[in-house]
C-alpha cells in the first residue's frame, strides 16, 4: 500500500469516526429536547368508588391517589373496599399508557392530624414507612407521595411540635430506605414524592435542603392562599391592587432559596375556585372584604356556566396573571385558574427549569379543559 493509499484510508476512519461522534451527541440532545414535564394528576378516592373512565391516563405522567390515612403509626386505607378497588382501576390505566406512574398520596388536609404523633420515635418512622410501602407492593403501584399539611405549625386542629422539624426528614429517609428495598426486588424504579405548603413559613419549619436530596418531587401547593379580603387564591405574581405576601412565585422561590434543586419543583395548577360575598361593590370586587365563603365549583362548572352567565362578569389581572369573575348584583367573587392563566405557569415552569406541573383534583375538571392546556403549553 503507498503512503498516499494510507493517507486517504486514515481520512476515511477519521470521518467514520467523526460521523459517528456526532451522531452521538445529536443522539444525546434530541433526548434532552424530547425530556417531557411532568403533569401530575391528584385523583380523590375520599368520596368513594373512583369514576376511572373521566380520566385520560394519555394525558398524565403521574396519578397521586388522595388519600391514605396514618393510623396507629401506620398507613391506614379508612375506606378499603372502595380504596382498593380503585388502585386496581387506576394502575390498569397503564394499558393504555405503559409510562404513566401511580403513587398513594398520604394525608391531607384533614388526615394530617397524626403525622407528628407517628414521626416522633424511630419504630413510629419505621412501621409507617414499611405500611407504606407494603400498599403499593401488594398493588404493583409506583411510589408514595407525602401530603403532611403543617409540620411544626398549627392547623386544621393537627398536633404539632417543634420535633417535627427534624422528624419530618427522618420520616423520608425510612421512607426512602423501604423504598429502595422493593426497587430491588422488582427492578422497577419507585417514587417519594411530597405535596407542601408554597409560602416561606414551610420552609422554616422545616428541612427542606436536606428533604429534598430525598425526594423525586416536591408538589407546590400554590394555591388556596386567602386573607380576609377577596384575593386571588392561585396568582402567579402577586397583584399590583392587592398587599398580600402569598402567591405562586413566591413560592416557588421560598423552595429554591431553601435549597431544593429547582428541577425537582412541581408548580401546582387549581382545577376548582374559591368564591367568597365581599363586603361592597367595588366594580370588580377584587381587594373588598370577605363576608364568607360561597359555592365556586370546579372549572368545567365555570366554564359551562358561569362564563356564560351575563351576571358575571370576566376579568384578568394582568399583574398576577390571574382571572377572577364578579357579579355586582349578588356581589360574589370567584378566583380561579383558566387556559389563559394555566398558559402562564406553564410558561413560567420552563423559565424556571422546573419539573412540570400538578393539580388538584381531577374531578373538578371532568371535560379536562385545563388538562388540555397544560398538554398543548408544556409538551
Amino acid at each position: 500500500m503507498t503512503t498516499i493509499s494510507k493517507f486517504c484510508r486514515v481520512l476515511r476512519l477519521a470521518g467514520v469516526l467523526t460521523c459517528l461522534i456526532l451522531a452521538f451527541f445529536n443522539a444525546e440532545a434530541q433526548k434532552v429536547k424530547q425530556k417531557k414535564h411532568v403533569i401530575i394528576g391528584y385523583v380523590g378516592g375520599y368520596r368513594g368508588l373512583t369514576d376511572t373512565t373521566m380520566v385520560d391516563p394519555t394525558k398524565l405522567t403521574h396519578i397521586n391517589y388522595a388519600f391514605v390515612d396514618v393510623q396507629h403509626n401506620r398507613a391506614w386505607l379508612t375506606h378499603r373496599r372502595t380504596d382498593t378497588t380503585n388502585f386496581r382501576y387506576l394502575v390498569g390505566l397503564k394499558k393504555k399508557n405503559p409510562n404513566l406512574k401511580v403513587l398513594i398520596s398520604i394525608g391531607g388536609w384533614i388526615w394530617s392530624k397524626n403525622f407528628s404523633d407517628m414521626a416522633l420515635t424511630d419504630t413510629g418512622r419505621k412501621a409507617f414507612a414499611a405500611s407504606a410501602v407494603d400498599i403499593i407492593r401488594q398493588f404493583k403501584m409506583d411510589g408514595v407521595d407525602i401530603d403532611w399539611e403543617y409540620p411544626n405549625a398549627y392547623g386544621a386542629g393537627n398536633v404539632y411540635r417543634p420535633e417535627d422539624k427534624v422528624n419530618y426528614t427522618l420520616m423520608f429517609v425510612e421512607l426512602r430506605a423501604e423504598l429502595d428495598k422493593l426497587q430491588k426486588e422488582t427492578g422497577k424504579k419507585k417514587l417519594l414524592t411530597a405535596a407542601v405548603g408554597a409560602f416561606e413559613r414551610f420552609t422554616q419549619n422545616t428541612e427542606m435542603d436536606k428533604v429534598g436530596k430525598l425526594l423525586d418531587y416536591i408538589n407546590l401547593m400554590t394555591y388556596d392562599y386567602g386573607a380576609d379580603l377577596a384575593v386571588h387564591h392561585t396568582g402567579l405574581y402577586g397583584s399590583k391592587y392587592l398587599k398580600t405576601e402569598n402567591n405562586s412565585d413566591a413560592g416557588t422561590q421560598a423552595f429554591i432559596n431553601a435549597g431544593v434543586p429547582r428541577e425537582k419543583l412541581v408548580l401546582g395548577m387549581a382545577f376548582y375556585s374559591r368564591s367568597v360575598r365581599v363586603s361592597d361593590s367595588t366594580k370588580t370586587g377584587l381587594g373588598s372584604k370577605s363576608l364568607g365563603r360561597m359555592r365556586g365549583g370546579g372549572y368545567t362548572f365555570i366554564k359551562d356556566s358561569l362564563l356564560t352567565n351575563k351576571a358575571f362578569k370576566y376579568y384578568r389581572d394582568k399583574s398576577a396573571q390571574a382571572p377572577y369573575l364578579y357579579n355586582p348584583t349578588t356581589r360574589q367573587f370567584l378566583s380561579f385558574d383558566d387556559e389563559w392563566s394555566i398558559k402562564k405557569k406553564c410558561k413560567y415552569v420552563k423559565k424556571q427549569g422546573m419539573a412540570g406541573v400538578m393539580f388538584w383534583e381531577y374531578a373538578d375538571d371532568k371535560k379536562e379543559y385545563l388538562l388540555d392546556a397544560a398538554n398543548s403549553h408544556l409538551n
